[in-house]
């Protein structure tokens, strides 16, 4: 019903910004929470930063500080905002609902790449 397109990522280095963007096919995150996700070569796919529907925002002890998550009802985009990156935040990054991420139905889109260079 929902269709989420990442964009945004890039080469960069280290200490550098980029901002990440996920585009939703039709108005929900004004209901659903929304979650960023990545997954660094050999390691497990985990959760960076979440936003509730009241605003109410999570971040992973890694990224904060450091990463913001904010949206844009108007646009049905969800962003987020990586400054001082490290090269230990090279990892695809996938935007997802944690609600059906949590009940297994991990359906994951083609994720945006982030490489940081040290």
């Amino acid at each position: 019903q929902v269709q989420l397109v990442e964009s945004g990522g890039g080469l960069v280095q280290a200490g550098g910004s980029l901002r990440l963007s996920c585009a939703a096919s039709r108005s929900t995150f004004t209901f659903n929470a929304i979650g960023w996700y990545r997954q660094a070569p050999g390691k497990q796919r985990e959760l960076v930063a979440a936003l509730n529907s009241g605003g109410v925002t999570h971040y992973a002890p890694s990224v904060k500080g450091r990463f913001t998550i904010s949206r844009d009802n108007a646009k049905n985009t969800v962003y987020l905002q990586m400054n001082s990156l490290k090269p230990e935040d090279t990892a695809v990054y996938y935007c997802n609902f944690p609600s059906l991420v949590a009940a297994s139905y991990d359906y994951w889109g083609q994720g945006t790449q982030v490489t940081v260079s040290s």
